[in-house]
C-alpha cells in the first residue's frame, strides 16, 4: 500500500490513498483554517468507526436491529503525559438487544484492528530524500 501526502497550502495537509483525498487542516488556534479535522481527529475517529464496524457486523450476523445502536467515545487526558491516557467507547445497544450477547459484542468490538495494532505497534521507519 502506498499513499501520497502532499501540501495544499497554509496548514492543510492531503493524502491521496485508495482512490480518495483525505483531508486535514489544523484549527485556527494552531494556525490553520479549520477546513477539515486535524490528523489527531482522524486517528481518534478511525479508533470509533472501526470499533463501530465490529459492532455493525456482529449485529447483523445475527439479525438484531441496529436501529438506535451506536458508540460514544470519550477521551481521557494523561495530565503528567500531556497525552490521552484512556479512551472508553460506551456502547448504546437497541431495547431490544438479547441481553445474552452483550458480552460477546464487547468482545467483537476488543477485535478492532486499530485498537489491535495499537497494542502492537508497527515499526515506524522515516527516510529523507532531497528531489
Amino acid at each position: 500500500m502506498e499513499m501520497k501526502v502532499y501540501f495544499p497550502g497554509n496548514k492543510r495537509v492531503f493524502a491521496d490513498y485508495k482512490g480518495f483525498t483525505i483531508e486535514t487542516d489544523q484549527p485556527e488556534h494552531g494556525g490553520g483554517d479549520d477546513t477539515a479535522p486535524a490528523p489527531f481527529d482522524l486517528f481518534i475517529a478511525s479508533i470509533g468507526t472501526c470499533a463501530g464496524i465490529f459492532m455493525l457486523g456482529f449485529m447483523q450476523q445475527r439479525d438484531i436491529s441496529t436501529e438506535g445502536a451506536g458508540i460514544t467515545l470519550r477521551t481521557e487526558r494523561d495530565p503528567e503525559a500531556g497525552l490521552i491516557g484512556r479512551i472508553v467507547l460506551d456502547l448504546h445497544l437497541p431495547s431490544d438487544f438479547p441481553e445474552k450477547y452483550k458480552a460477546a459484542v464487547v468482545n467483537a468490538v476488543e477485535l478492532c484492528t486499530v485498537k489491535r495494532h495499537m497494542h502492537q505497534p508497527p515499526e515506524f521507519v522515516v527516510n529523507a530524500s532531497i528531489v
